[in-house]
């Protein structure tokens, strides 16, 4: 794959970046080096070799989701700086 640098200002575009001068060189070797790695990788036979669907085999134990009444409506409202009857006042958020 030939990196140049229309391609490199075309990905920019895509992912709405602006690169000029130096930093475009910069980006444009850097992406080479890239390339080269993954052919490089493409080289290795992985015929035998399954595919890394985790990295580590550790299972998540997870709690069952029980619904329970911590505090009534009553004491939420207590710790409340602002309260209008039955709700909590916040600040607006949006205009």
């Amino acid at each position: 794959m030939q990196i140049n640098e229309a391609l490199i200002r075309r990905l920019a575009q895509l992912s709405k970046l602006e690169f000029e001068g130096e930093e475009l060189a910069h980006i444009q070797q850097d992406l080479s080096q890239i390339v080269r790695f993954v052919d490089k990788l493409n080289e290795l036979d992985t015929s035998g070799t399954e595919p890394l669907i985790h990295i580590v085999n550790e299972v998540n134990h997870l709690r069952e989701d029980v619904v329970k009444q911590e505090i009534t409506h009553k004491e939420a409202l207590l710790n409340a700086p602002k309260k209008d009857s039955d709700y909590i006042r916040v600040p607006k958020v949006l205009s």
